[in-house]
């Protein structure tokens, strides 16, 4: 019988800390709604911020701790790209570090990244309690990383904080103990309408010379991105939509050079950014005549602002933004005449938001979760 006392077994002193880790945009507007009703409960409770530098552009990492209230990071790792077995493995040598050093209560992981399997997988083997948040969300595409660590991450999970109902049934189709679940909306839609106020469209259209009607579009997805044939075929689609509309596309780090080495900035209607941060780039999509992405949070946040979106992708973990929002799957040859669909819709009716708003998407996710998390370490 060993004698090692694990991190999660040890006395913190006064409250139990919980370890939030963050490593990549689509956590920070995740995680800002929790760390906020934890910090305003009632019964007291430690917090630590770990960010692990997944993203590192600034614009895709620090300027989000600003512009949502976030607590400066306690400590950033700094981890930044890599193969999926590089990142992965400094993470974990790095968060094994944090987590021994600092006895968390429970590690809070959020989404789908490498940051969230890797905090999962060190805190389990610690004996340190993990709190998932957006569990339950499956594309059953095992070729998507996403795929791998959301379902990984949901088997070493003690709590597991599911956003729309679909979720549950996942959940308990893979043997996941029904008193582990627990269904509290959406955080990520908590921070859209607490900012809607902020979302300043003709400040972006000002800042960045863009026309009043324009389709917003964001790639980044292996599938899409990194074989240069494919993308060749993606820009040649977008380009075909730069004739019927402006499109806008801020250029995420990944795929960038592929996406320009195949032409994308050379049709005068396609209009490259830079990467924005939160408060300009919902600003932007809330002022767009439609989106054209394979992202998964801005199928959700599309659905609320009533913006039509098109999902260039086979599948999505987010039926219920198609069955009671705005989004629709489509491959590359029905991307165009959906494109062609969606503009003459929206100059026709523009935009209203959905009368079929998902279950709890209504901005309390954040107390729901800080809620049960009190709970749960009190008990």
């Amino acid at each position: 019988m060993s004698d090692r006392v694990f991190p999660g077994d040890r006395p913190t002193g006064g409250h139990p800390l919980v370890a939030h880790v963050l490593g990549a945009r689509p956590n920070f507007p995740k995680a800002a709604p929790v760390i906020n009703a934890l910090a305003d409960g009632a019964i007291g409770t430690g917090q630590v911020v770990i960010h692990t530098g997944q993203h590192y552009d600034e614009r895709l990492s620090e300027i989000f701790f600003r512009e949502l209230g976030l607590p400066e990071p306690d400590v950033n790792l700094g981890v930044g790209s890599g193969t999926h077995a590089q990142q992965t493995a400094a993470l974990m040598v790095g968060l094994e570090r944090e987590f021994t050093e600092r006895s968390p209560a429970l590690v809070i992981v959020y989404g789908d990244v490498n940051s969230t399997i890797a905090a999962a997988l060190v805190a389990a083997k610690l004996h340190i309690p993990v709190a998932h948040v957006e569990a339950g969300l499956r594309s059953f595409d095992m070729t998507m990383p996403e795929e791998v660590n959301r379902r990984l991450t949901d088997q070493l999970s003690d709590l597991c904080f599911v956003t729309s109902p679909e979720a549950i049934g996942h959940l308990a189709a893979e043997g996941v103990p029904v008193e582990k679940v627990h269904f509290v909306g959406n955080p990520m839609i908590d921070t859209l309408l607490a900012n809607l106020a902020t979302f300043d469209t003709e400040a972006v259209r000002a800042a960045h010379g863009l026309p009043d009607r324009y389709v917003l579009a964001t790639m980044h997805r292996p599938a899409n991105v990194d074989s240069p044939e494919v993308a060749a075929e993606l820009v040649g689609r977008l380009h075909e939509i730069a004739d019927l509309a402006d499109v806008v596309i801020p250029l995420h780090p990944r795929g960038r050079a592929v996406l320009l080495a195949a032409g994308l900035a050379d049709h005068t209607g396609v209009h490259v950014l830079d990467p924005l941060g939160y408060i300009d780039f919902i600003a932007a999509v809330r002022g767009a005549a439609a989106v054209v992405t394979d992202s998964g949070g801005l199928q959700e946040e599309t659905t609320i602002l009533g913006v039509p979106c098109l999902t260039v992708r086979p599948n999505t973990e987010r039926p219920i933004t198609i069955t009671h929002g705005t989004n629709q799957l489509v491959t590359f040859d029905e991307l165009v005449p959906a494109a062609r669909k969606a503009l003459g819709q929206s100059a026709s009716a523009g935009h209203a938001a959905s009368d079929r708003t998902p279950p709890l998407w209504d901005g309390q996710a954040g107390p729901r979760i800080a809620e049960v998390i009190t709970r749960y370490l009190g008990d």
